[in-house]
């Protein structure tokens, strides 16, 4: 299956990444203001990451739990569109992520630079 025709099925089944139930409310709120304070951001493989620094212990365990639930949801993409759960994520990024990115949220390019939206 080609990157292009992947895209639809991976973000359906990914489209909740972001405001998912799966994540629990105080990591999501954790993450959101770590986002909004330029710690965190959208790294280009569908998870986040550590803009500057490692953020707090709290930042660290919310950003693992949210990147935990991801990595599960872009496994089960995976096996249903039988690709590699990377490319799943590549996937969900592209067609779901970027489309959620607030002003001020930080994304990585496909190079791997930061930039703020």
């Amino acid at each position: 299956m080609t990157f292009q025709k992947m895209l639809i099925p991976v973000a359906a089944i990914v489209g909740t990444i972001i405001a998912g139930p799966a994540f629990a409310a105080g990591a999501k709120a954790t993450v959101d203001a770590a986002k909004s304070a330029g710690v965190v951001g959208e790294q280009n493989d569908g998870f986040l990451g550590f803009v500057q620094g490692e953020g707090d212990p709290a930042v660290q365990a919310a950003v693992a739990e949210i990147n935990a639930g991801r990595a599960q949801l872009y496994r089960q993409a995976a096996a249903k569109n039988g690709v590699t759960p990377e490319a799943a994520g590549a996937a969900a990024y592209a067609s779901v992520v970027q489309l959620k990115l607030r002003p001020g949220d930080y994304y990585q390019t496909p190079e791997g630079a930061w930039v703020q939206k």
